[in-house]
């Protein structure tokens, strides 16, 4: 196969980041991102051959790292063994944010989209029944509290890769200590070492929404993803104020 592959994933999560990172990543001069954001070979475009994959790659210097970040790949469940497949040595990067405000984001982000037409509690009420049907546009658009359950996904990648070649970092972090986050990020990357090329954008975010959720929503999520925060806590050492 003569054409170039990414050397690196942002895996996710979906409303972790993921767009603000693009932004950082797309500014260093040794990274090269495709034009679109999100190129989703691996899960929506998984019948196309790898070339079509390359072609994203084509302009790429042989210096820079090439990158690829799309955040449906973290939740997809035959994502982690394509990857595997392909490009076994690619470097992995995933942003996991507090699961509750992560799960009620995405919601409100749907909502604006149109991708979703219920109101939020109605939403989370129907997603088990949306997610069995097997329909793939319910997987990737109405998987609110799925897809904050990060153990299960990781633990896909984690199976398969090694861990040196998974970077783990909180959401959280990345906008309250940007600096340290893009340090260890390019440090990772084997990328040169560069001061914060902006100020951080808050890219794709929200009007606020969530904060007008109920209470008791609230606290009905929080008991369904306690044991995810908790596993965070134990795995990767961070996440003591998910609760």
């Amino acid at each position: 196969m003569d054409c170039r592959l990414p050397d690196f994933l942002v895996l996710g999560t979906q409303k972790g980041g993921t767009t603000t990172l693009h932004q950082l990543l797309d500014a260093h001069p040794e990274v090269f991102l495709p034009s679109c954001k999100e190129v989703h070979y691996f899960d929506l475009n998984h019948q196309q051959q790898p070339n079509w994959y390359g072609a994203h790659y084509a302009r790429a210097t042989p210096a820079q790292h090439c990158g690829d970040i799309t955040p449906f790949y973290l939740f997809h469940p035959e994502v982690p063994q394509r990857i595997h497949a392909l490009i076994p040595q690619a470097l992995l990067i995933v942003l996991l944010r507090d699961p509750v405000e992560r799960a009620l984001s995405q919601v409100f982000h749907a909502r604006r989209k149109g991708f979703e037409t219920l109101p939020p509690e109605e939403a989370l009420a129907a997603e088990s029944q949306r997610l069995t049907s097997g329909d793939p546009y319910h997987l990737q658009k109405h998987s609110y509290v799925s897809r904050s359950r990060y153990l299960e996904q990781l633990d896909r990648y984690e199976a398969l890769f090694p861990a040196a070649q998974l970077l783990v970092l909180r959401s959280e972090n990345l906008f309250a200590n940007p600096e340290a986050t893009w340090q260890r990020l390019q440090g990772f990357l084997g990328l040169a070492q560069l001061p914060l090329p902006m100020a951080l954008p808050r890219a794709n975010a929200g009007a606020g929404e969530a904060t007008l959720v109920p209470q008791a929503l609230r606290e009905q999520l929080r008991a369904e993803l306690a044991a995810t925060a908790a596993g965070v806590r134990a795995r990767y050492g961070f996440g003591w104020d998910w609760d």
